[in-house]
């Protein structure tokens, strides 16, 4: 698939019918559309922050480049939430208040987005793009990432009939989404018919991991199920090599991406696998035009492809297709129609139920310093989020 194929699919639910008559007229009257994009750019996730910058613009200059939204063009605004929520918030108030940003595309952790959706109160349009825990319904909020029934429920059967894994242990940062992703992992564990053998939590900080994994041996634990952040996941995996570990244990990660694995390095990198909705090597037409539109666009050296910096790209996309379906960016005319508003972008198409998507969910092993794809489970549901 040739790129400018692959933008004109991927734009076309959302331009269709958008740019008419007075409301064109209207739209660039009203000057460019600031959208708000808070990414980390610092703190224990910064490491995800250079490629969520990257396709985010990416997505702007596509859609601009096609008529913007509803004929206006689109003005992002960065701003780092890397840090506590209450620093992450003042940053959106000052981009909504200050800036007049008119909706908002957010990929940081489950407790900004919990500020933000309190800070908001379903009074302007916020996309949540990252992997997370489930279950949010605010009104004006809608949800690409992957939940844990995407990720884990049927990812954890395949792991125990295929590779053995029983005996699983549970160690992840100490706030709501590795919490509750591993509440629910416990029912696919049992189900599976394996056990949980160890369960803990650990500061941001964290970054000293001899107690843990002397605690992993002891267990005889067979698998281990990694919900760390960034730098952390990173000393950790290094370290759980160093270990010896990897000779007797798989490692399951649901935020381990190409960034990720590149600091846990190839050394390290044994029996390592991760679950999402996205690699870099997915080899279907819309990722590879993706893939090849990213590397033309920010060049060899640009900070790698991933779930996480993807999701940002199709966060921008989901806009564009809701303010079109809408013909209005206003927070309560897109809440009326999100139900059933699609759009294609690099994972396939995708269509919004109960305030989230269905995907595909693809299981990687590392292969060295890359994710190779050894397992796909098509159209997997996210669950009764807001039944």
């Amino acid at each position: 698939m040739k790129r400018r194929d692959f933008i004109k699919t991927s734009l076309s639910v959302a331009i269709a019918g958008a740019l008419s008559g007075s409301a064109l007229t209207s739209a660039f009257a009203a000057g460019p559309i600031k959208v708000g994009i808070l990414i980390p750019l610092s703190g224990p996730a910064g490491l995800f922050g250079p490629s969520s910058q990257n396709c985010a613009q990416m997505a702007v200059d596509e859609i601009n480049a096609a008529g913007g939204i509803l004929g206006r063009q689109i003005e992002p605004v960065f701003a780092d939430v890397g840090g506590p929520p209450a620093d992450a918030t003042q940053a959106a108030l000052k981009l909504w208040k200050g800036e007049k940003a008119e909706a908002f595309i957010g990929m940081h952790d489950s407790a900004v987005r919990g500020a933000l959706t309190n800070l908001f109160k379903g009074q302007v349009p916020y996309i949540y793009t990252p992997v997370y825990e489930g279950g949010e319904c605010a009104p004006g909020t809608y949800v690409i990432g992957e939940t844990p029934e995407q990720q884990l429920a049927p990812v954890i059967p395949w792991l125990a009939s295929e590779k053995g894994a029983t005996k699983w242990y549970l160690i992840g940062n100490d706030y709501n989404w590795p919490r509750d992703t591993n509440a629910a992992a416990k029912t696919y564990i049992e189900a599976s018919g394996g056990e949980v053998v160890g369960e803990e939590y650990l500061p941001f900080t964290a970054d000293n991991f001899d107690s843990n994994l002397a605690k992993i041996k002891d267990t005889g634990a067979n698998a281990v199920l990694i919900t760390l952040v960034g730098g952390a996941s990173v000393g950790f995996n290094r370290a759980f090599a160093s270990f010896g570990l990897s000779d007797s244990a798989i490692r399951l990660g649901t935020l381990i991406e190409e960034n990720t694995l590149a600091g846990i390095g190839a050394d390290n990198s044994k029996g390592l696998y991760s679950s999402a909705g996205y690699f870099a090597s997915i080899d279907t037409p819309a990722a590879k035009a993706f893939a090849e539109a990213y590397a033309a666009k920010f060049g060899a050296d640009a900070a790698a492809l991933n779930s996480l910096g993807e999701s940002c790209y199709e966060g921008v996309l989901l806009l564009s297709a809701l303010a079109g379906k809408a013909n209005s960016l206003a927070a309560g005319d897109i809440d009326a129609i999100a139900e059933g508003t699609s759009y294609d972008g690099p994972r396939g198409a995708a269509t919004m139920s109960n305030r989230h998507v269905a995907k595909d969910i693809y299981l990687a092993e590392a292969n060295g310093a890359s994710f190779e794809v050894v397992k796909t489970f098509a159209n997997v549901d996210p669950g009764n989020n807001c039944g």
